[in-house]
C-alpha cells in the first residue's frame, strides 16, 4: 500500500495515537528528511566565503550602505527634518544636564550628543531611536567616578584638575563599555537583555530615579556635600543634605523654585493642548534661554551666589586614547552599563519595529552600541544609549529614518562651534530642575507595585529586591546581585511548578481540575479521556 492510499485511507476514521508507530507517523506527517552531510560541507556552507556572502556581510554590519540608496527625498525629507531639528533642541538641555549627573564638565556632554549619534547612523539598525546622553547611564557614571580615589574627590587640587581627572575616567569606563558590547556582539549575545527581565529593570530604574534625585538636591539649594563610597553612599549624601539646609542659598532657591513651576507648568500646557499643537513646546529649551538671559542680566553668580556652569570651550574634541591604569577596578561597572545601556535601546528599538513593520538586528544593535560608546569615548564622551523622550518625540513629529539623527547631530555642530559659549551663565539648578521633572516618567512605575502584588508576587520580591540592593549597593554591584536574584527565582519557578489533570463535566464539553471538581468523568484506564495542563 502507498503512503497516498494509507492517508486516504487512515483520513476516513480518527486514528488511536498510542496504535501508530513511528514509521506510520512519518508517512502520515509527510516528515522531511535531511540529506546527511560530512563535517566538511557544513564548514563550507556555514564558513565558506564567496563574493555574494561578502557584499551580504558587510551590507548587513553598515546598514546605511543598504537604506541610504533608497531613501525618498519626498516621502522621508520634510519628517526628517522637523523631528531632527525638534530632537536636536532637546539635545542641548539633556546634555549639559546630564553631563552633571556625570560628574563632567557640561561641554562632554555636548561630545556625547553629537558623535555618538553620528556612529549609530552609519551602523544602527533601528529607524526611530534616539542615541545620546541617558540619564540612568550617566548617573551610573558619576556613582563610579565619585567612588574613585581622584585629585579633588577628597580636597586638595584645583577644580581643573579635578574636571580633567574625572573626564579621563569617564573616558576610560566608556571605553570599556563600548569594547564590552562589541565582545558581546562577536559572541553572539544580542539577547542579553533578555537577562532584565521587567520588573528588574522597573525596581532598578526607579532606584536609579532616586539616586539622580538625590544627587540633585544639593545643587538646587547650593549645599556643599561630601563624596560617599560604598554601601549606603546614597543615604550617607542624604543625611548631608538634610544637615545643611541651614546654609542653602536663597538664591538658588528661588531660581529652584522658578524653574520646577515654569517647567512643569509648560508640560501641563503641553498635555492640555497637545491636539492643537503640531509638535510640544520644548520647554526645557525655552527655560534654558530665559535662565541664561535672567542670569547674565541680574548677575546671579555675583550677586545671589548662584552657581553657574562656567566655561563651555567651543570648537571639537581632538581623538585621544586615556591612560588604561584603572581598568581592572573599572570592569564590573562597565559590565554594568553595557547590559543596562543595549538593554534599553533593545527594548525601544524592538517596540518602533513592531509598531511601523520592520525588523532590527539585536546583534547589530550590539555592535553599533559598542562603537558609539568606544569610538565616542576617544573623543572623551561618557557612556551613551537610547533616550526614551527623544525617541517618542523623533517618532511622533514623523521621523521615519536615521536621517532626522543626522539633522540632530548637525544642529549639535553648530551649538558646539558657534553659540556653546553663550551658555556659560546658565545656572546649575536649571539643569538639576531639568533632570529631576524629567523623571516623573520613571517614578510613575511605582504604579506596576499594586499590579504585581495582584497578578504575580515572585516578580513583586524581584521588583522590591532590585530597588532595595540598587539603593544599598549602588547601582553596579546592585544590578549584579538583582540580577542573580532574578535567576534564582527561576530556579525556583521550576522547582515548584503547578499541573493539573483535568477531567470533563458530565453533559459538558468543559474540562475542570480533577481535585476541585468531584463531579468530572473519564474511563480510569484511557488517558484520552484526560487532559495535563502544566
Amino acid at each position: 500500500m502507498d503512503s497516498n492510499s494509507l492517508c486516504q485511507g487512515e483520513a476516513a476514521e480518527p486514528l488511536n495515537s498510542l496504535s501508530l508507530s513511528e514509521a506510520r507517523l512519518d508517512i502520515l506527517g509527510h516528515r522531511v528528511r535531511e540529506e546527511p552531510r560530512s563535517v566538511l560541507d557544513k564548514l563550507k556552507s556555514e564558513r565558506w566565503c564567496s563574493g555574494p556572502r561578502l557584499k551580504s556581510c558587510f551590507f548587513s554590519c553598515v546598514p546605511l550602505l543598504s537604506w541610504l540608496p533608497r531613501y525618498s527625498l519626498k516621502e522621508c525629507a520634510m519628517g526628517d527634518l522637523i523631528s531632527g531639528i525638534s530632537v536636536g533642541i532637546m539635545h542641548l538641555p539633556q546634555g549639559l544636564a546630564n553631563a552633571m549627573l556625570a560628574s563632567v564638565p557640561p561641554v562632554f556632554g555636548l561630545y556625547s550628543s553629537f558623535y555618538p549619534i553620528l556612529i549609530y547612523v552609519i551602523f544602527g539598525t533601528s529607524r526611530h531611536i534616539s542615541v545620546g546622553t541617558f540619564a540612568i547611564l550617566a548617573i551610573m557614571v558619576g556613582t563610579v567616578i565619585g567612588d574613585m580615589e581622584l585629585p579633588g574627590n577628597r580636597g586638595g587640587k584645583s577644580e581643573s584638575d579635578t574636571d580633567m581627572a574625572r573626564a579621563a575616567v569617564a573616558a576610560q569606563l566608556t571605553i570599556m563599555c563600548g569594547l564590552i558590547q562589541i565582545v558581546l556582539c562577536m559572541l553572539r549575545c544580542g539577547g542579553v537583555c533578555r537577562w532584565l527581565s521587567r520588573p528588574l529593570v522597573g525596581g532598578y530604574t526607579t532606584a536609579a530615579a532616586i539616586h539622580v534625585t538625590i544627587h540633585q538636591l544639593p545643587l538646587m539649594a547650593a549645599i556643599s556635600t561630601h563624596r560617599h563610597a560604598g554601601a549606603f553612599a546614597v543615604f550617607w549624601m542624604l543625611g548631608d543634605v538634610l544637615s545643611g539646609l541651614d546654609k542653602a542659598s536663597s538664591g538658588t532657591l528661588i531660581v529652584s523654585a522658578v524653574s520646577m513651576v515654569t517647567l512643569v507648568g509648560g508640560k501641563v500646557l503641553n498635555s492640555y493642548f497637545r491636539k492643537q499643537l503640531p509638535m510640544p513646546v520644548p520647554w526645557e529649551l525655552v527655560l534654558v534661554i530665559l535662565a541664561t538671559v535672567l542670569s547674565w542680566q541680574l548677575d546671579l553668580s555675583g550677586n545671589y551666589r548662584v552657581q553657574i556652569v562656567g566655561t563651555v570651550p567651543t570648537g571639537l574634541s581632538a581623538p585621544s586614547l586615556p591612560p588604561l591604569s584603572l581598568s581592572q577596578d573599572l570592569l564590573l561597572p562597565a559590565f554594568a552599563l553595557a547590559v543596562v545601556g543595549f538593554g534599553f535601546t533593545a527594548s525601544l528599538g524592538t517596540m518602533f519595529a513592531l509598531k511601523h513593520g520592520y525588523t532590527i538586528d539585536s546583534n547589530q544593535e550590539l555592535l553599533a552600541m559598542g562603537l558609539c560608546n568606544s569610538i565616542g569615548g576617544l573623543f572623551q564622551c561618557f557612556a551613551v544609549s537610547t533616550s526614551m523622550s527623544r525617541s517618542m518625540v523623533q517618532e511622533s513629529i514623523g521621523g521615519k529614518t536615521q536621517m532626522s539623527a543626522l539633522v540632530s547631530a548637525l544642529l549639535m555642530l553648530v551649538i558646539l562651534l558657534k553659540i556653546g559659549a553663550l551658555f556659560e551663565q546658565l545656572p546649575k539648578a536649571v539643569l538639576a530642575v531639568i533632570i529631576l521633572v524629567n523623571l516623573q516618567g520613571i517614578f510613575a512605575q511605582v504604579k506596576d507595585v499594586p499590579v504585581l502584588w495582584s497578578s504575580d508576587r515572585i516578580d513583586l520580591c524581584v521588583w522590591v529586591v532590585t530597588l532595595l540592593c540598587a539603593l544599598a549597593l549602588n547601582l553596579d554591584v546592585g544590578l549584579g546581585v538583582a540580577m542573580l536574584f532574578s535567576l534564582l527565582t527561576i530556579v525556583f519557578r521550576t522547582q515548584h511548578s503547578r499541573s493539573a489533570v483535568l477531567g470533563v463535566i458530565p453533559g459538558t464539553d468543559c474540562y475542570r481540575d480533577l481535585k476541585l471538581f468531584s463531579e468530572v468523568t473519564g474511563k480510569a484506564d484511557s488517558w484520552g479521556d484526560y487532559i495535563l495542563l502544566l
